[in-house]
């Protein structure tokens, strides 16, 4: 005979186990840090590639250095931000490690309209907005480098990505180096005028990263894989689908058409990060130290970890 208490005992053991049921059945939330920027559009894509058992929660940030520190930090697993904000993290001894690509190209010297400035050289005398400590700097101040003058000769003006189109249309600059859409803003609507895509140098077109924190890689390297996962999926979708890419802009983002058209050709998307873009992170290292942006070369050797995008690429 079944005893009335053993019946009770089963069935109370039976309602205790049940929310470990559901609990366990939860998805695993991957934070993935993300900038309110074109080139940083992949991670709106990833909901259509991410396997079962997973969910991708996308945090925005304004500025590179806030999405590296929130890696930084863990208050995100994952990433994108310029290689800029990562080498300064890295020379700094923080435990940032750049385990893929974003986005190169993206960014644009533009000029006020009327304004005279036709190349770098034009610069020379101007109010020119650039933001501290972003790969645009870097970019910029090079060319500027092998034009044969620098800082010292403009008048830099600090002011946020998001608001360089502003402060043009404005008049309280004359130019910007600037990121995507920003640039495209300025053309469409015929306020700035195109000095040039700052490509020229040994640092090829080297943009943003996807980064993770050290311990990340250390302890949960099966969670690694399944993101670059996504993240590969993502960005040949978006790369491959611009229609796709400009609307999913518009819709998460919050920006115009009309010059997105112009952006998106500017904004290469991708997730490879082999010799070619170690070599120039290289370079950008070295002319952020000859800048004294940094005081020390970071350790490349722990900086930069390509083995997860490499076993994807052979694959």
């Amino acid at each position: 005979m079944i005893r009335r208490r053993h019946v009770l005992a089963g069935l109370g053991a039976g309602l205790l186990a049940a929310p470990f049921a559901a609990r366990a059945q939860e998805p695993t939330v991957i934070r993935m840090g993300s900038l309110k920027l074109i080139h940083s559009i992949a991670p709106y894509f990833y909901e259509q590639f991410t396997p079962a058992g997973y969910t991708v929660e996308v945090v925005p940030f304004e500025s590179p250095t806030e999405c590296k520190n929130a890696v930084v930090t863990k208050s995100v697993d994952f990433g994108t931000f310029g290689i800029a904000s990562g080498t300064l993290g890295a020379a700094a001894g923080e435990p940032i490690v750049v385990i893929a690509s974003t986005c190169n190209r993206g960014m644009a010297i533009i000029a006020k309209t009327g304004s005279g400035i036709a190349t770098v050289k034009d610069l020379k005398g101007k109010r020119v907005a650039l933001w501290p400590g972003s790969t645009q700097e870097v970019f910029a101040l090079e060319r500027m480098r092998q034009e044969g003058f620098g800082v010292k000769d403009i008048t830099p003006v600090r002011i946020s990505f998001s608001e360089m189109h502003i402060a043009l249309a404005r008049g309280d600059i004359d130019a910007y180096v600037g990121a995507e859409p920003a640039p495209g803003v300025s053309l469409s609507t015929g306020v700035g005028s195109l000095v040039e895509y700052p490509y020229g140098t040994e640092m090829g077109a080297l943009n943003m990263v996807f980064g993770a924190h050290r311990d990340t890689l250390a302890e949960k390297p099966d969670l690694v894989r399944t993101m670059l996962e996504i993240h590969r999926k993502g960005t040949e979708f978006a790369q491959s689908h611009r229609d796709a890419m400009i609307a999913m802009a518009v819709a998460k983002l919050g920006q115009k058409r009309e010059a997105l058209e112009l952006s998106v050709p500017n904004v290469e998307l991708k997730w490879k990060f082999g010799e070619t873009e170690i070599a120039q992170a290289k370079v950008y290292a070295d002319r952020m130290l000859a800048l004294k942006q940094i005081k020390r070369l970071p350790d490349f050797s722990s900086f930069i970890d390509t083995r997860f995008v490499d076993a994807m690429r052979d694959a």
